[in-house]
């Protein structure tokens, strides 16, 4: 096991009608702010009344409300500088994101914004290490990026179509995060599958490690795995069930939150693969990661496959055998068929890409990424070409 610090500062409301509390929290936890900026994205929290309840609660403690909407999936810059323009003209000192994944991520990226004298996409591109932001607090509606406990953010640049990861230890962790499982009741099947698909990714990029002497960790990361697959279908039969709702959001946090890569190296190739598809051709990222995880998956079973054996045995459910190479293939075909079962595709003419440009996307990775990627295992382009390749 690896040294390692571990923090992580977010408190979080989690339960039945807690966005009540949003006003509170946010007086409490986001330094008394006179005024604040909500950041939301379609129009379900509009309908639902969730933006309504929320801005009725923080308006209750007499904070004044400035919005910025329409937020959509894979976000991009165009609307950081739009919020980072509105905190800077109204002397805005806190933020609050209503969603998912990317209004979340949009509002770690405003914050961080207003609070640096250049450009904020400096910090993307690793010309700066986020030090400071405005305070966060988040009401989760989409379980699946973790961005309600994690330091992450991930935007895009709209020219030259750059989807770029930051990550901060402590500066983009929200204060508080309202977590309500109710409020996914009406997410569509294919989101929520799309979610599911996220936070395993989040889990995997962490398990698949050479680091020895884990098994705490691993112990975490194969429970959090094995608790999902079991969780998901009782969730699709029935959409309301409160408990696997409960379950499945939670999992989505612990997945993200860090504790699954205390005392190890991580990978992070899948992901970072996959956000060339969706900058590239705009797919659901976490249907994305279910193309992308099994075809890396496989390229390891052929070159390195003692952890995706363990992985198959220990989460798939594979019987074990003497061998690392069948079994870890055996692995990736139930992982597939769970995949499947939930409704989300495993290769590329599944995502609607029957003729991907493979020599752009490799291209494009290790411009983003640098000539030799990878935790588990290092990768030239010569491995991500033919990764791309079995997704195929």
């Amino acid at each position: 096991m690896n040294s390692f610090t571990y923090c992580t500062p977010t408190r979080y409301v989690f339960g039945q009608g807690v966005e009540s509390e949003t006003g509170r929290l946010a007086k409490e936890y986001l330094e008394n702010p006179k005024k604040i900026l909500i950041v939301s994205g379609g129009n379900s929290a509009r309908k639902s009344g969730l933006l309504e309840r929320v801005i009725k609660s923080v308006t209750g403690e007499g904070i004044e409300v400035f919005e910025i909407d329409g937020i959509k999936p894979n976000p991009t810059d165009d609307r950081v500088y739009e919020g980072i323009a509105l905190c800077r003209k109204h002397d805005i000192r806190a933020i609050l994101g209503i969603g998912g994944g990317s209004v979340i991520d949009t509002a770690k990226a405003i914050a961080l914004g207003v609070e640096y004298e250049g450009d904020f996409w400096d910090f993307y591109a690793g010309k700066q290490s986020p030090e400071k932001a405005l305070p966060i607090g988040v009401v989760l509606t989409i379980p699946a990026a973790g961005s309600e406990g994690s330091g992450n953010s991930v935007i895009t640049k709209l020219d030259g179509l750059h989807k770029i990861s930051l990550r901060s230890d402590f500066a983009l962790r929200p204060k508080f995060a309202v977590m309500n499982p109710e409020l996914t009741y009406t997410l569509p099947p294919y989101q929520t599958a799309c979610g599911i698909a996220d936070m395993m990714a989040h889990i995997m990029e962490r398990y698949f490690t050479p680091t020895e002497n884990v098994e705490v960790t691993d112990g975490i990361s194969e429970g959090l795995l094995r608790s999902i697959i079991a969780v998901a279908p009782r969730l699709f039969k029935d959409p309301t069930n409160y408990d696997a709702r409960a379950n499945i959001m939670w999992a989505g946090t612990m997945a993200h939150n860090g504790i699954c890569g205390c005392g190890r190296v991580e990978d992070w190739v899948s992901h970072a693969m996959e956000h060339e598809l969706s900058a590239v051709y705009g797919v659901a990222h976490g249907a994305g990661l279910a193309v992308v995880f099994p075809a890396w998956l496989t390229y390891m079973a052929e070159t390195a496959p003692s952890r995706p054996a363990r992985f198959a045995r220990q989460v798939m459910g594979v019987p074990a055998t003497f061998d690392d190479h069948g079994d870890a293939l055996a692995g990736i075909e139930r992982l597939k068929a769970f995949y499947y079962s939930i409704g989300l595709p495993v290769t590329l003419d599944g995502l609607g890409i029957d003729n991907p440009d493979i020599e752009l996307l490799v291209k494009k990775l290790h411009e983003n990424k640098g000539e030799i990627i990878g935790g588990y295992r290092k990768l030239d382009a010569a491995a991500t070409e033919k990764i791309y390749r079995l997704m195929m």
